[in-house]
């Protein structure tokens, strides 16, 4: 048993990378560095040139075209995918690298329906392989305490949550394109549905939503901005506006009945995170330094898989804020409020899953890809 668990602990889970996009390319790629128990060993993308050069940034030598995909999963060199592809593909390249038995890790939103999701779900089941959905804030320390804050009683009893998610998107990006999954509620509002139900630690049973567009050309296809109303049991509500249109705001608020937790970058990748508790008029302020979120990922799905548990993020969590977001798509075709009945969930984040890797330095150089605000 002591030989199987070594083994177990030198051994690495082989990754291949599908979709090669910003996100992949700024956030993901580099973070292997800081995975000691995951290794880069894959690429997949359609631009031959992106596999040419960075496979030669980061000395992959397997790197494969879409149409090759299945070479990859089959070629035995490949324990788990990381899928960072547009929200319109997550239900395929899923489902693909289930049915080869291997591993995947796939980014929010989970799929753009909830059919997709349950797909995905039944493919991971049937082949027996992990599936986990790759909100990063599950295991960074900022959010898991104010998790632990609220939960603490601190604030007295939660009763509300407001969320203001914006940031500028630059025409031409696939953020904007409707057909592809894009769209605020799914690309950004979905971290603030996942944020109240962790703090919450509840389901919302009601939900509203009216969305405003200023008639730019870049929004023909998506709104400019959302606005919605989650009602949770207990007469609890929760708000939040996400816009493609407004200045880069990232911040929440939980408010409860003796005090309040303001979470200030709250959802950003890189930077510090600042709380601030006020309990009877006096504050506290703490900043928790910046860490790579995307690392800790892969170390604790690698985990999960070299350990045969199951991931916290699953499916079924990527499957909840898919409802919700698909309802609140019905309420603003409506101008209802839409009833929802979530599957009980029984795992919450919390503390225990915080992972701390070191940031990453230097931004690589990237290849065909562009921040979505426009930043150089």
């Amino acid at each position: 048993m002591a030989a199987n668990q070594n083994a177990s602990a030198s051994r690495k889970i082989r990754y291949a990378v599908v979709g090669l996009g910003w996100f992949a390319q700024a956030a993901a790629l580099p973070s292997f560095d800081h995975a000691e128990n995951s290794e880069l060993v894959a690429i997949v993308s359609d631009d031959p040139t992106k596999r040419d050069e960075l496979g030669k940034q980061y000395n992959i030598q397997r790197t494969y075209s879409y149409e090759q995909y299945e070479d990859c999963l089959n070629s035995g060199e490949v324990d788990a995918v990381y899928i960072a592809l547009p929200n319109h593909l997550h239900r395929e390249y899923t489902v693909r690298a289930a049915n080869a038995g291997v591993h995947i890790l796939c980014e929010k939103p989970m799929a753009v329906t909830v059919d997709e999701c349950e797909a995905m779900i039944q493919a991971a089941k049937d082949n027996h392989v992990k599936l986990m959905i790759a909100y990063r804030l599950h295991l960074e320390e900022a959010n898991l305490q104010a998790v632990e804050t609220v939960r603490s009683g601190k604030i007295g009893e939660p009763r509300i949550f407001n969320s203001v998610f914006t940031q500028q998107t630059v025409a031409g990006n696939i953020r904007l394109e409707k057909d592809k999954g894009g769209g605020t509620l799914d690309d950004v509002g979905v971290y603030c549905i996942n944020a109240v139900r962790y703090l919450f630690q509840d389901e919302p049973i009601e939900v509203f939503a009216t969305s405003a567009n200023n008639g730019e050309e870049r929004f023909s296809e998506v709104d400019e901005m959302t606005s919605a109303i989650l009602r949770f049991p207990d007469d609890r509500l929760a708000a939040f506006t996400v816009s493609f249109g407004g200045g880069r705001v990232a911040t929440y608020q939980v408010v409860g009945t003796k005090g309040d937790l303001r979470v200030d970058s709250a959802y950003g990748t890189q930077g510090e995170i600042k709380h601030t508790l006020t309990i009877d008029g006096e504050k506290q302020e703490r900043s928790f330094a910046p860490h790579d979120q995307i690392a800790a990922e892969f170390v604790y799905f690698s985990d999960c898989i070299l350990q045969n548990k199951e991931p916290e993020p699953s499916g079924q969590e990527g499957l909840i804020d898919v409802q919700i977001i698909r309802a609140l798509y019905r309420s603003i075709e409506t101008g209802s409020f839409v009833k929802l009945d979530t599957p009980d969930r029984q795992q919450r984040p919390t503390a225990d899953q915080t992972i701390e890797r070191p940031p990453v330095q230097e931004q690589p150089e990237l290849v065909h890809a562009a921040d979505p605000s426009g930043k150089s």
